[in-house]
């Protein structure tokens, strides 16, 4: 029997399309990732400081990071208050015919206050995550919602303060890939 290595799954990565390829990552590939979650800007020569690799050996780890999904993009994150979005609110949108559920979602892509929409289980089919100028903004989106073909109600929960907001995901270290059996 052949026995077939971290790197060899890499390699056929690239070649076979299987939806349950899991990519291995090794500890570089988290520290470069934990680091540029902190900061998308940072230069790809402190980035080789802190991993003890050349800049274009980390050039190199960043674009294969991108081309296989792991990192999907990189945005500056605005203050919504100081650009005309003062009221944050989650809104819960029971849809009443399962056939509706991917014509909304597919919907929500257009609406410009809505920033994130998530299909759910529980009372609601879906959560949204907006962010309005006003209140009277939002009261007009959550007009706009409920026209929308097969919503039967909304619940909406508006956001008075903010304790944490991140998008950064915590790295886990059974991600990185075993070297002689051990975890790095």
């Amino acid at each position: 029997m052949t026995k077939i290595y971290a790197n060899d799954i890499r390699i056929l990565a690239r070649y076979v399309k299987l939806p349950n390829l899991i990519k291995l990552l090794d500890h570089i590939d988290l520290k470069i990732l934990s680091i540029l979650q902190n900061n998308g800007r940072t230069r790809l020569a402190d980035i080789a400081d802190h991993v003890d690799l050349s800049t274009p050996a980390v050039m190199e780890r960043v674009k294969k990071l991108e081309a296989s999904g792991v990192i999907t993009g990189y945005q500056a994150r605005l203050d919504g208050k100081k650009v005309g979005k003062d009221v944050t609110a989650f809104i819960g949108v029971s849809i009443g015919n399962q056939r509706d559920i991917d014509q909304f979602a597919t919907q929500m892509l257009s609406y410009r206050d809505v920033l994130e929409c998530h299909h759910v289980t529980g009372d609601e089919s879906f959560i949204l995550k907006v962010k309005s100028a006003n209140t009277g903004s939002l009261e007009k989106l959550l007009g706009q919602l409920r026209s929308v073909e097969g919503v039967t109600r909304t619940v909406t929960k508006i956001v008075l303060s903010t304790a944490k907001e991140s998008q950064a995901l915590e790295l886990d270290p059974g991600l990185v890939e075993p070297v002689n059996g051990k975890k790095r």
